[in-house]
């Protein structure tokens, strides 16, 4: 598969929601960069060679006023690729500025679903309205995170979200410490909404790549509100694999793909984007 270079930007901090299984700790769950740190962030941006793909989350990135009227503005002047992680509880008017402002260059947009704060039928309908902005070529995927005592529900879901001829990504819960650990009776349910042998297009099962090389922090890194960088989700974690500072401008590639080192990859991002070599990815979403 050939390799996409991409970032994972966590713009800010700030979320709208306090879901019950959210593993990210409250007190990183705040903040934002200044409209002066903005800039630098487009500015290195900017210097990148060739295109990348730059994937944003939060925190919830709408949630954050500096997204719409700072952050897309500026990115919609630049070559790269634009994904998107949202919970999608932004107004219907806000995202058709969004694809009217960036749709040519949105690569993937995918969407959070959290039954805590939404009734399906309702989020359904809203995503259906949005995809029917998007150009074809755009991905546009419902993902759910796999909580116990609901994947029953999960599975009548997963029905209307097809139904209405939409995609649908299963991804199991993770911890702190890695995968919830499933009741036996849950396990077959998780079965059943991820496939028995799904690729990482069709769902996130968190799987090990020890041993096999992998391209991040070559050609793919994950970047925090405040400019810090680091080669993947899990190196960020134990931190390990620190490429710098991009807005203090200590940022350095690495020169050479290496081995993976970790039990986990919790993010499904660099096996889809090719960066990890001697995995075989069936499907495009």
């Amino acid at each position: 598969m050939q390799r996409q270079p991409t970032i994972e930007w966590q713009t800010n901090g700030i979320c709208n929601y306090d879901c019950s299984y959210c593993i990210q700790s409250k007190k990183f769950r705040q903040g934002h960069p200044s409209d002066e740190e903005i800039e630098k962030f487009l500015a290195f941006f900017a210097r990148l060679p060739r295109i990348w793909e730059i994937k944003m989350s939060g925190g919830e990135p709408f949630a954050f006023k500096g997204f719409m009227d700072k952050i897309i503005p500026g990115l919609a002047k630049l070559p790269h690729h634009i994904s998107i992680l949202t919970n999608l509880s932004a107004p219907l008017s806000i995202l058709d500025k969004l694809v009217t402002l960036v749709g040519d260059k949105l690569s993937v947009v995918s969407v959070s679903l959290h039954l805590e704060y939404v009734e399906a039928p309702e989020f359904i309908d809203k995503v259906k309205q949005l995809r029917q902005w998007l150009r074809p070529e755009t991905s546009l995927v419902i993902n759910s995170v796999l909580v116990p005592n609901t994947l029953e529900n999960l599975l009548a879901i997963r029905g209307l979200v097809e139904g209405s001829s939409l995609k649908y990504f299963p991804q199991v819960m993770k911890t702190k410490h890695g995968v919830f650990p499933y009741t036996e009776s849950d396990k077959a349910l998780v079965v059943q909404l991820t496939g028995k042998n799904p690729s990482a297009k069709e769902a996130n099962l968190a799987p090990s790549y020890r041993g096999l090389v992998c391209w991040s922090g070559v050609e793919y890194f994950v970047l925090d509100q405040k400019g810090h960088a680091w080669a993947c989700r899990t190196a960020k974690r134990f931190q390990q694999g620190y490429l710098g500072n991009v807005l203090a401008d200590t940022f350095e590639l690495k020169s050479l793909p290496m081995p993976c080192q970790y039990d986990i990859c919790p993010c499904t991002v660099p096996a889809n984007r090719g960066m990890i070599e001697g995995i075989k990815i069936n499907h495009e979403n």
